[in-house]
């Protein structure tokens, strides 16, 4: 029976079908689906990961989970999926978001092999299951046009002809009446090697999962050129066995999202104790890897960018430091200056008092302030752009005449450029001339 994937963006809800005309908006789950979850995410100690990625609320008298700061996939028992997609602000079309997060995922490391065709429309309507598993294909695809790596394989057999290395042991063992065969050791050139083994069977996870037409005759295409090569049942020994010879570029996108599969970093095999497959991410980690992914590129020639530095502590007692403080981005430019900016994903309304900046985030940045920059510089908290907070907040917010913080926007657009917004008034220059 094929199961549809369902789609949710950040703070949407799932409710039950029966309840769905009160919660116009909302996705409509099984009765079953949705008490699993639901149990799930009242029981925090047994429901990871779901208890992460749903919040159990009342909303106009009716059960609701709401969707948080989680984005990716997530399996229930009964088949059905379910993807969680960023709220971007502007756009709030499924698949605008989709094509954000995965524009957004290539700044993981776990996903840095991810090309996203950003011209694909109908790639980009697909469920985000069905998205990854076509950009492993793909990469499958290309090894096998550019023709499957064979190597010498140790085989022994009894032959009725000799055929490289006679085992004596083996041969009087085995033939000491059948004395017109041979029992041999030779080498023999296959492609039953250990970089071909893991790939296979990535595929045939895969395709467990997959319910996509053309990914489906994708797979059964390129399991036709793999029909010799048995699929690895040791893939953690088959790993720590691939050496990239010369020439075998092209391999590495494939094993990278085979690792991923098998590794169980990947949505078709990631499972815990809620006993189904999920992908889950925090979107303000992904948000703050994205963004140092992207000021990398644009940095004044000699920067360094450091994420999650470490250096300051909070306190030293006894000689000891306590309460480490790390920063996500640490910017030291190529005069020394030091710049510490940090990712906050959360959507800026700026008629709310305080713009809806958090006291908490701003006692935080007081002492990266004064850890990091010695009380004298400035300081930058990045948020997402959306129509109401396409510029920085006006005015600085002072902590004292030499330490200064600015409240800036970040754009992300999978169709346009990505860039940092800085205010007129920071006093040196962090980004070069983006046309």
């Amino acid at each position: 029976m094929k199961v549809s994937t369902l789609s949710v963006l950040e703070f949407g809800y799932l409710v039950k079908e029966e309840d769905q005309l009160k919660v116009p908006n909302a996705t409509a789950l099984k009765s079953s689906d949705f008490e699993y979850l639901e149990q799930r995410c009242l029981l925090p100690d047994s429901g990871a990961p779901y208890g992460k990625a749903f919040q159990f609320k009342l909303h106009r008298k009716c059960r609701v989970l709401q969707a948080q700061n989680y984005v990716g996939l997530l399996y229930l028992p009964s088949g059905q999926s379910i993807e969680i997609l960023p709220k971007t602000g502007n756009h709030d079309d499924v698949p605008h978001a989709r094509q954000t997060l995965l524009m957004m995922l290539q700044s993981l490391r776990e996903f840095r092999h991810i090309e996203l065709e950003t011209a694909d429309i109908d790639v980009l309507k697909l469920p985000l299951i069905e998205v990854l598993i076509r950009r492993f294909l793909k990469t499958v695809n290309q090894v096998v046009k550019q023709g499957l790596r064979r190597d010498y394989v140790p085989k022994q057999e009894n032959l009725t002809t000799k055929r490289g290395k006679l085992k004596i042991g083996l041969q009087v063992k085995h033939n000491f009446v059948e004395k017109q065969r041979f029992y041999c050791e030779y080498d023999e050139y296959l492609p039953d090697i250990p970089v071909n083994r893991v790939i296979k069977a990535a595929m045939l996870q895969v395709q467990r999962y997959s319910k996509d037409a053309r990914n489906q005759k994708l797979l059964r295409e390129l399991l036709f050129h793999f029909d010799d090569i048995p699929s690895s049942n040791q893939p953690a020994l088959d790993f720590a066995r691939i050496k990239f010879d010369r020439g075998m570029g092209y391999y590495r996108p494939a094993i990278s999202w085979s690792g991923l599969i098998l590794n169980n970093l990947s949505p078709v095999s990631m499972s815990g104790r809620s006993q189904a497959p999920s992908l889950l991410f925090p979107m303000e980690s992904v948000f703050e890897s994205y963004v140092a992914m992207v000021l990398r590129r644009q940095l004044q020639p000699g920067s360094i960018l450091k994420t999650q530095a470490a250096s300051k502590s909070l306190v030293t007692f006894d000689k000891s430091k306590h309460f480490t403080l790390k920063p996500d981005l640490l910017l030291t430019l190529n005069d020394g200056q030091q710049c510490v900016l940090d990712t906050k994903w959360k959507r800026l309304d700026l008629n709310e008092y305080n713009f809806g900046l958090s006291q908490s985030d701003f006692y935080q940045m007081f002492a990266y302030g004064h850890k990091y920059l010695n009380g004298e510089g400035e300081l930058v908290l990045i948020y997402p752009a959306h129509a109401g907070f396409s510029s920085p907040i006006e005015h600085s917010f002072d902590f004292s005449s030499h330490l200064k913080l600015y409240v800036v926007p970040f754009e992300i657009n999978p169709n346009n450029q990505n860039r940092l917004i800085l205010h007129q008034n920071i006093s040196f220059k962090i980004l070069r001339s983006v046309a």
